[in-house]
């Protein structure tokens, strides 16, 4: 909004000052000048559908004509019970049941609440411990912001969060030995957890959380093949639930409707948000295994946890639709096609730059991690803020991509996270390569780099 209007919305950075999205037109979002910005990021890997899809408005528009809201203490209604239907018949193991909530962060509050509800129905109340991995997000909620092992979220509320063990993330561009293959780096890196569990005492832990892909913390790492092979393996030894995190990277993010399909197992918990209703509702989910399930109910039957929005209909017939077009619309395919073309594009735009350290990711969810020394790796210098110029000068071009810093240790790092509508041609793939090859140009200028 312009500067001389005053706002009286509390936004994120209240120093900043932001144009004001008026229209989309597919993976464009329109502001009240008339710019257009091609979205590569789908806001925060949200918009899979771009901002323009009719039917799913239609969807909404139809459901708020029959009935907007009931409140599932009393109800429950079509739209949740068809999408939960469509997911779990989807979901892979013995995922069954579907919680609905309204965004990551609570799906993820969700989730912990459930895992320890489900030990002390089962008779093991000692457990109460979570064990996650370093550079992780999980959500803003107290939980979800505990088992996450962001530094820079974390630290202004650490009294207030619970005591959770962190092991280090699955990063092979980083934290791979030289001379050892992905395979065994992949072996190496999950043992951690079995190590973890022993100091706990497995008898006293709930559950190991982790991203499939990592997303906003890393940049769209994803695991090494046989890492959640071997996680798996590992909790089911010592009796730990495995909770996996899918909110940024399911949905078809990754080219597969849950992401952990193409690493050939199931957790006991996932996690879902953004793609789920693609930003035209405000919606997440928590899935759960049957036997979970199954002992809470068989025990007191009632889930000690709720939210006012939780199985919103209009939501959910909104989320309904979105899952509907992905499959009408054999996106699935579409988004390995794009993501395989894009990372080409990056490859070849970027793949000599000396601030280039590395391009990877899965379909549609690609990171690219900026080093002041491709040799040594070293990253830029934290002062520089180079994430931030990225992201101004990509606006300024008219081009939305998610740049975060902290990616090495959570002060030193930057990487910029693609996570593009499912739905870009191939211009808009060239177009989002030759405006962010611009747009980091421009940043390193500024901050005196050459580029």
């Amino acid at each position: 909004m312009p500067e001389s209007q005053q706002s009286y919305v509390f936004h994120r950075h209240s120093k900043a000052s932001y144009p004001t999205a008026v229209a989309g037109d597919g993976p464009y979002v329109i502001d009240s000048e008339g710019k257009r910005y091609l979205d590569a990021s789908g806001g925060a890997a949200v918009s899979c559908l771009g901002h323009s899809r009719k039917d799913v408005v239609e969807a909404i528009k139809a459901q708020l004509d029959k009935l907007p809201y009931a409140h599932t203490s009393f109800f429950t209604n079509e739209p949740s019970e068809q999408l939960a239907e469509t997911l779990i018949k989807k979901a892979p193991g013995r995922l069954s049941k579907v919680y609905f909530l309204s965004g990551g962060s609570e799906a993820n509050e969700t989730a912990l609440k459930v895992a320890r509800q489900y030990f002390v129905e089962k008779g093991e109340p000692q457990r109460r411990f979570f064990i996650a991995r370093n550079q992780s997000y999980h959500g803003n909620t107290l939980g979800a912001l505990a088992v996450g092992g962001n530094p820079g979220r974390r630290a202004l509320f650490q009294p207030l969060l619970i005591d959770t063990t962190h092991i280090e993330p699955c990063y092979a561009y980083r934290n791979q030995r030289q001379g050892e293959s992905a395979e065994q780096y992949g072996l190496r890196a999950a043992d951690e957890l079995e190590a973890a569990i022993l100091k706990l005492g497995a008898e006293n832990v709930i559950g190991f959380v982790a991203e499939t892909v990592v997303g906003a913390t890393l940049g769209a790492v994803p695991p090494a093949p046989g890492y959640f092979k071997r996680i798996r393996e590992i909790c089911d030894k010592y009796g730990v639930l495995l909770m996996l995190d899918e909110v940024m990277s399911g949905m078809g993010r990754t080219g597969y409707m849950y992401a952990c399909e193409e690493d050939g197992i199931a957790p006991d918990i996932l996690t879902c948000a953004k793609g789920l209703g693609a930003g035209y509702q405000a919606i997440g989910a928590c899935l759960v295994a049957d036997f979970i399930y199954d002992t809470i109910r068989e025990g007191s039957g009632f889930f000690h946890h709720g939210f006012t929005y939780i199985g919103h209909p209009t939501a959910c017939a909104g989320a309904l639709a979105v899952q509907r077009a992905i499959e009408k619309d054999n996106l699935l395919q579409k988004v390995r096609d794009n993501g395989a073309s894009l990372t080409g594009k990056l490859e070849a735009a970027f793949g000599q730059k000396p601030y280039v350290g590395d391009i990877r990711g899965r379909g549609c969810f690609i990171g690219v991690e900026l080093v002041r020394d491709r040799e040594s790796k070293e990253p830029f210098d934290p002062a520089l803020r180079l994430n931030a110029r990225i992201k101004a000068k990509a606006m300024a071009r008219g081009l939305m991509c998610y740049p975060n810093g902290g990616t090495v240790d959570g002060t030193r790092g930057d990487h910029v996270l693609l996570a593009p509508p499912f739905i870009l041609e191939e211009p808009q793939l060239d177009e989002l390569v030759e405006k962010l090859e611009g747009a980091i140009g421009d940043a390193l200028s500024e901050a005196g780099v050459a580029s």
